[in-house]
C-alpha cells in the first residue's frame, strides 16, 4: 500500500503490482438504533474494525443507542457494518450516518465508556 500526496488517499496494491486505484479515507459518525445494547454489539464492532484496520471508537448512549466513529475507506467501513449486522442477537433498525473530520493521529479501534 502506498500513500499519495494527499494523505487521505491510498493506492491499493494487488499481488505486488501497483493497481492505481485511489480510495479516499473518510470518517463517519454513526448512531445505531435497535437492539444494540446488551447483545455484544461493541465487542463485535471492535473485532470487525480491528480485522479491517478501521480506526475509531464505539460507546453506549443513555437512550439505548450505540454511537460509533469509524475511519477508513468506504469499502472497509461498509464491510465492517455488514459484519456487525450478521450477528443473530444484534438488530439494527436504523443508522444515522454523518461524515465528519478525520482524526490523523488515531490508532486502532476502542470501546469508550464501559
Amino acid at each position: 500500500m502506498w500513500k499519495t500526496e494527499d494523505k487521505n488517499d491510498i493506492i491499493v496494491e494487488n499481488k505486488g503490482q501497483k493497481k492505481g486505484v485511489i480510495m479516499e479515507i473518510v470518517r463517519k459518525n454513526i448512531i445505531f438504533k435497535g437492539r444494540v445494547q446488551g447483545v455484544g454489539f461493541r465487542y463485535r464492532a471492535t473485532y470487525a474494525a480491528r480485522g479491517l484496520r478501521v480506526t475509531g471508537w464505539g460507546q453506549n448512549l443513555p437512550d439505548g443507542c450505540v454511537e460509533m466513529e469509524a475511519q477508513g475507506n468506504e469499502a472497509q467501513i461498509n464491510r465492517m457494518l455488514a459484519m456487525i449486522q450478521k450477528d443473530s442477537y444484534i438488530r439494527i433498525d436504523r443508522m444515522e450516518i454523518t461524515d465528519i473530520e478525520l482524526q490523523d493521529q488515531e490508532r486502532g479501534f476502542r470501546v469508550k465508556g464501559y
